[in-house]
């Protein structure tokens, strides 16, 4: 069977574009941070008929079937994960259909699974305007599709999580029988081949696109939903049903062929602050503030501290330096390259990782990067927000800040543009500086402990505060955040010997006794253990568990059946 499937796979797609062996799959097999198994073949489809072809031989094998884009997510989310499958693997990998189609004047957009929000935001810029997420996770190529499918939330403050209602997937059904489901708005026929020919060709027009009432492309309530600073709940979790529809917060339980979602105009004038305080309990009084009284919301508000500044600064400098002098656009190749080079060198027996030390070796030769005043800040305050603001925002923000400031405890500044641009983009790096501080460490660091947490809407004491004994086995901490939205990133490099799932859980149940929702918006990948209304919502998409078995700690077996014991691998 094995021989048959992948030769029938090689006649749809060609020899090429069918990966094997542990060499040739090691790109789609193992996660960017986390996540590692071995599969039968990966394989790439070069339009969505091919792509549907490969779903229907897969089904037909009954295989086990990950549909993986980017695989740039933090929690090993489309990536098979350690064994106990009862069944081979095939990872089909979308990134070879990257097409986007402007609807209605670019106010919405048509996307392949294979584009990328870089794409997408190149694409929009002309336009004046842009996608759900900018910056962060496009720095590294992440997908559209894979921010739909995760409920990612990104960081701009008025736009909640990636959501939309209108999307064209792929599904088995209870009885194993496979079904194309057209809800993109968009007449395109009836049959699936009809259906993902004309969308493999453009073969549309704008009569053919419907625009039905009520149905979202966005989440359009978010804006109020933030500013409930009363609730106890959090803005937005993973787990949140309010945002559970389809392809979104599917989480690779069924095959996403295309999304349409809405853009969002950009700002005609931007304009970043820079606040730093040695007392976090003034930030909290900003937020609730901006939150309760302004008319217009900032564009975001990062939250971050300066040890993470820090180690953006020290660990994640090369990756800075490359994005200022080549943009956004060539981080997925450098990644690719970088994951290749790895490849040869462990093949050859150099050990793991040889790329991260040659690049941090380098990168002590790079100028520094960062303005003078943002690292005077850096050595003065610990705590950290950068807002920035937009058009009629921008008074208010200034208004409000100099009223306030300076204080006892903080100040803050008024950045140039280049200042806010050195800000954000600091900040943005400190995902990858943390994987460099393990991938050189690895004689004192055992693992990275992530945590993505969502604290209820009306928590004041939001800072984190471990006890002597936990902090005691970690060689760096590292807080980073959606603040408005009350979204934290905390990742603990823990110190080598020391039990990383133990310790995860310690610092679990401090979380649940604050009230605090996790993940927040990464996916619950294989890390995290799907809550009960979460794992029914996977089960409703995928009686079967034919797609990306095991996600969220759950069954890696035919119907659900359960796990055999099973080795994880982080």
């Amino acid at each position: 069977m094995t021989g048959s499937l992948i030769q029938q796979l090689q006649d749809i797609v060609g020899r090429r574009y069918v990966h094997t062996g542990l060499r040739g799959t090691r790109r789609f097999r193992r996660g960017y941070r986390y996540g590692d198994g071995e599969v039968l073949a990966a394989v790439e489809p070069g339009t969505l008929v091919e792509q549907w072809k490969v779903l229907e031989t897969c089904v037909a094998a009954d295989v086990a079937i990950i549909f993986q884009a980017a695989n740039t997510g933090l929690t090993g989310g489309s990536t098979p994960f350690g064994d106990g499958y009862d069944r081979p693997i095939v990872i089909i990998s979308t990134l070879r259909n990257t097409r986007i189609d402007l609807l209605d004047n670019g106010r919405q957009v048509l996307c392949l699974p294979g584009a990328t929000l870089d794409q997408l935001e190149r694409r929009l810029k002309p336009l004046g305007r842009e996608p759900h997420s900018v910056i962060g996770s496009s720095c590294i190529g992440a997908s559209v599709t894979g921010g739909i499918c995760n409920n990612s939330g990104g960081s701009l403050v008025q736009r909640g999580p990636a959501y939309t209602q209108l999307s064209l997937f792929a599904q088995v059904d209870a009885q194993g029988c496979l079904h194309l489901v057209n809800h993109l708005g968009i007449r395109l026929g009836g049959e699936p081949l009809d259906i993902l020919t004309r969308l493999d060709e453009g073969d549309y027009t704008d009569a053919d696109v419907d625009f039905p009432q009520g149905v979202q492309a966005s989440d359009i309530e978010y804006k109020e939903h933030v500013r409930d600073i009363a609730a106890s709940t959090p803005a937005r979790f993973n787990a949140d049903p309010r945002r559970h529809y389809e392809a979104s917060g599917s989480a690779g339980k069924i095959g996403v062929f295309a999304i349409r979602l809405d853009t969002f105009a950009v700002a005609e004038q931007e304009k970043v602050f820079y606040i730093g305080t040695r007392d976090p309990a003034e930030l909290q009084t900003i937020r609730r503030h901006i939150l309760a009284n302004f008319k217009t919301l900032p564009i975001a508000g990062e939250y971050m501290h300066a040890d993470a500044f820090r180690a953006a600064q020290i660990w994640g400098k090369d990756l800075y330096f490359f994005i200022r002098k080549f943009g956004t656009v060539n981080v997925p190749r450098a990644f690719a390259a970088k994951s290749w080079f790895d490849g040869l060198t462990e093949r050859f027996g150099f050990g793991k990782a040889i790329s991260d030390h040659l690049l941090q070796w380098a990168s002590r030769f790079l100028p520094e990067q960062i303005p003078e005043r943002l690292i005077t800040y850096r050595d003065t305050y610990p705590h950290h927000l950068m807002i920035r603001a937009g058009d009629a925002c921008i008074a208010e923000v200034r208004d409000y800040l100099t009223s306030i400031f300076p204080s006892a405890a903080g100040d803050f500044i008024e950045c140039t543009e280049a200042e806010g641009k050195a800000a954000f983009l600091n900040r943005f790096t400190v995902g990858s500086a943390v994987v460099r501080y393990r991938a050189v460490h690895g004689r004192t660091v055992e693992d990275i402990v992530a945590l993505d947490v969502a604290l209820p809407r009306d928590t004041m004491e939001w800072f984190e505060t471990l006890p002597d004994e936990m902090s005691n086995k970690m060689a760096l901490k590292i807080y980073v955040g959606h603040f408005l939205c009350q979204v934290m990133h905390q990742e603990y490099l823990v110190k080598k010997g020391v039990d990383c799932a133990a310790l995860e859980h310690q610092i679990c149940a401090l979380l649940d006794a604050r009230g605090a929702e996790y993940p927040a918006e990464h996916n619950v990948g294989h890390l995290y253990e799907a809550k009960p209304a979460l794992r029914e919502f996977y089960r409703g998409l995928d009686p079967t568990n034919t797609f990306n078995p095991g996600i969220g700690k759950t069954s890696k077996c035919r119907h659900w059946h359960e796990t055999p014991h099973s080795r994880p691998s982080r």
